[in-house]
């Protein structure tokens, strides 16, 4: 008996790896994960991982460490090590032998090393610089793409809701048609909006998936009818519009601006303490004899190399250099008035939309109640299918108005975090 059991348990074991092995196994395949509706802060921080700004950052932080490294040793340039030797071996040979073994090493100029230091310092905070306002141009790519999107997808949806309405309206003109309560041009009415309604939608459903390319070549990820559709959602709107840009510091692009202007600055001072290439101190060893049997007399060289000015070289660079830093200013400053005028627009484009909003609401809410009472009339005949089309038209206008408001509001909060300086939330 414990033969038969044991053989029936066998069987059951390979009858279950057989099974296991013959349908695709749970444990060999990736489970399907539930999909995380794409927002607009990962959206742009996707789209951000994928610039070049963030890829080279480490090494430009690297380079400007190793200029502070550089600033803060003894000489302006690492030694040099030299080896001569003199011998008469080619002309009366009489064993006359001379070496010198010497190292010299650049000495700062008056004012180079300071100066070279403060540089340093201004090129490490540039980076830093140059990351942020990186980040606040892709944010204003990534708003208009996502925004552009959220229109196209409430666009959507309203084209279906549209063309569901002229369906169910259709079916009742259909119905009173064959009941003999309609004509034959009536019924043609209703199915001439359910074309419109058609054409309308394939119309948004085209406009949808050019918004989501658009979207997705920023973020680098497909976006597809599978992608989960986002909630309608603003971002939070800022409390004071005009604290932002009281500094230069506190805005990403006048920020970048100052940086960078600051750094031309120390450029043209660095080039200023440049004016002649760097004094070397020299260091050598001699060892010399006068022929064959002498022993070596052994001497020790100091001496010092000094220069000229490099004249219309130096005054070039330095005009160069003051030239940038000019630039950089005035740039600064009509940077500044662009950004406190786009703030400016960007608050009366919100306060102008919110209103718009409301009267779009009332509207739609006026508009629906109109139509639930033709909707009702129309079935208890005691209106025209005409009329009835035209208060539908109304409704859906209104309802599209009142959509394309609330986006409106959401894009404009995001245009003023924009002009404001802030990222996505």
């Amino acid at each position: 008996m414990f033969r038969a059991l044991r053989a029936r348990a066998v069987v059951g074991i390979l009858a279950t790896a057989g099974a296991l092995f013959n349908s695709p196994a749970s444990w060999s395949q990736p489970q399907p994960t539930a999909s995380v509706p794409l927002s607009l802060a990962s959206a742009f921080e996707t789209a951000w991982a994928l610039q070049p700004p963030a890829a080279s950052r480490a090494s430009r932080l690297d380079a400007a460490l190793a200029a502070q490294r550089a600033a803060a040793s003894w000489t302006a340039g690492p030694p040099t090590a030299g080896v001569t030797a003199r011998t008469d071996r080619v002309g009366s040979n009489s064993g006359e032998r001379e070496y010198d073994i010497g190292v010299s090493a650049p000495l700062w100029l008056p004012g180079e090393r300071e100066r070279a230091a403060r540089l340093a310092d201004a090129q490490l905070s540039a980076v830093d610089a140059r990351v942020v306002a990186a980040r606040l141009r892709l944010s204003a790519a990534i708003r208009d793409a996502w925004w552009g999107w959220q229109r196209a997808e409430v666009e959507h949806a309203l084209a279906v809701d549209r063309l569901e309405s002229a369906r169910r309206l259709n079916a009742d003109v259909l119905k009173r048609h064959r009941a003999g309560e309609l004509s034959r041009a009536d019924l043609f009415q209703a199915e001439g909006t359910v074309a419109q309604a058609e054409v309308a939608l394939a119309d948004a459903a085209a406009a949808r998936a050019s918004a989501r390319q658009a979207l997705a070549a920023l973020v680098g990820t497909r976006l597809d009818s599978a992608t989960p559709q986002p909630a309608l959602r603003s971002e939070p709107e800022p409390a004071d519009a005009s604290a932002s840009v009281t500094l230069e510091g506190t805005h990403p692009a006048l920020a970048e601006l100052a940086v960078l202007s600051e750094q031309s600055r120390r450029v043209a001072d660095l080039a200023a303490a440049q004016q002649r290439a760097n004094p070397e101190v020299v260091v050598a060893t001699v060892a010399e004899r006068g022929s064959s049997g002498e022993s070596y007399n052994n001497s020790i060289v100091l001496g010092v190399r000094v220069p000229f000015g490099a004249g219309p070289r130096a005054q070039a660079r330095i005009a160069s250099a003051r030239a940038d830093a000019d630039e950089l200013s005035a740039q600064l400053g009509l940077e500044r008035s662009r950004v406190l005028a786009d703030i400016e627009g960007s608050r009366s484009r919100l306060q102008s939309v919110r209103e718009q909003l409301t009267a779009a609401e009332r509207r739609a809410a006026l508009a629906r109640e109109v139509r639930g009472f033709f909707e009702r009339s129309f079935r208890l005949g005691e209106s025209d299918l005409p009329t009835r089309l035209r208060v539908e038209l109304e409704a859906v206008e209104a309802e599209r108005q009142a959509a394309r408001a609330r986006v409106a509001v959401a894009t404009a909060v995001s245009a003023l975090r924009q002009a404001l300086g802030l990222l996505p939330e």
